[in-house]
């Protein structure tokens, strides 16, 4: 490893895919993918043992997801560079890794070119979005949920009642009511599974 190479750790729970971005980064002759872990909650630690210089993170995994590992990695590791990798162009994600620190965001069935040139191009201080996924984010508006709206939501999701998601939220069962009816009025669902998945599928879960 030469002082100019750039080190890059791969956050990626499918292990063929993780493998073969691995493999595809290491052929570019200034990226070496010094770690790979297949969970969200191992992220930090894998930094901290690595000094990586770039962080390539997938939103779905175990543990914690991409964007919650990033978040905690701009909190500790504010220099480090982070490139969020989906396979789902949902717009609200979009939003929300740009919130958790990001400095890319990229589908994962991007050339591997490019992928590499996203990892230069954030070492040296620019953004890279996926241009389809930016024109679907500015389309598609701002997230209406609140944080509270957007919990009760994400326990909702399996078909808890409303005593239990008092009990897990530590709120009373009457505001646990008005919090999904709110959720539901907005995203104009007809009820909460409806608002769950609506939800879900613009990347505001």
């Amino acid at each position: 490893m030469t002082p100019s190479t750039i080190k890059v750790l791969l956050a990626e729970d499918q292990s063929m895919v993780r493998e073969a971005l691995a493999a595809l980064l290491g052929l570019e002759p200034d990226i070496e993918v010094v770690a790979q872990v297949a969970r969200g909650d191992e992220v930090l630690g894998a930094v901290r043992a690595h000094a990586p210089d770039v962080a390539l993170l997938d939103i779905e995994m175990p543990g914690a997801t991409g964007l919650e590992a990033a978040a905690e990695l701009a909190v500790e590791f504010p220099a480090l560079k982070i490139v969020i990798l989906t396979t789902f162009g949902r717009p609200g994600y979009l939003r929300r890794a740009m919130e958790s620190g990001a400095s890319a965001f990229l589908v994962k069935d991007a050339p591997a070119s490019q992928l590499a040139e996203a990892v230069r191009k954030v070492l040296a201080g620019e953004k890279v979005i996926d241009p389809a996924l930016a024109a679907a984010a500015l389309s598609e508006g701002a997230d209406p949920l609140t944080d509270r709206e957007r919990d009760v939501l994400r326990e909702a999701a399996d078909g808890a009642t409303n005593a239990e998601l008092a009990a897990r939220l530590h709120l009373s069962q009457g505001t646990v009511r008005n919090y999904l009816s709110t959720a539901i009025q907005k995203l104009a669902a007809r009820n909460r599974a409806e608002a769950v998945r609506i939800a879900r599928d613009k990347g505001w879960l």
